[in-house]
């Protein structure tokens, strides 16, 4: 009798440590159902000119579409060169008169690529 007592305790802490041991293997595998589901939809397909004419690389060069005041309407095509590219602006270097050079951050949409212009 007092060996069945002993034992009770015993086992209670086993199945308890079972019952936990289950559900942390189970939010594990639920975690990682989740994100084998949803890791393709954070993936960015890859851009390429063909499919998309406003994609820009490093050192392709553009015609930059600039407004001298945000009311104009006169649109001044200025030849540049892609330097750095980020989510939302491209910097792009663009050429004085005097051989000297200037970089500036644009919007993509105000950018065209120079292969557009020569067709």
């Amino acid at each position: 009798m007092l060996e069945q007592q002993i034992d009770y305790p015993t086992r209670l802490k086993t199945s308890a440590m079972i019952m936990k041991l289950f559900q942390i293997i189970l939010v594990v595998l639920v975690l990682l159902i989740n994100l084998a589901i949803a890791f393709p939809s954070w993936a960015e397909r890859a851009l390429s000119l063909t499919s998309n004419p406003n994609y820009f690389e490093v050192g392709q060069k553009v015609i930059w579409l600039y407004k001298p005041r945000t009311d104009s309407s006169d649109v001044q095509r200025i030849p540049a060169e892609v330097i750095k590219l980020s989510s939302k602006q491209v910097q792009i270097k663009v050429y004085k008169h005097n051989k000297e050079f200037v970089n500036r951050w644009v919007n993509s949409n105000k950018l065209e690529n120079s292969q557009k212009i020569k067709e």
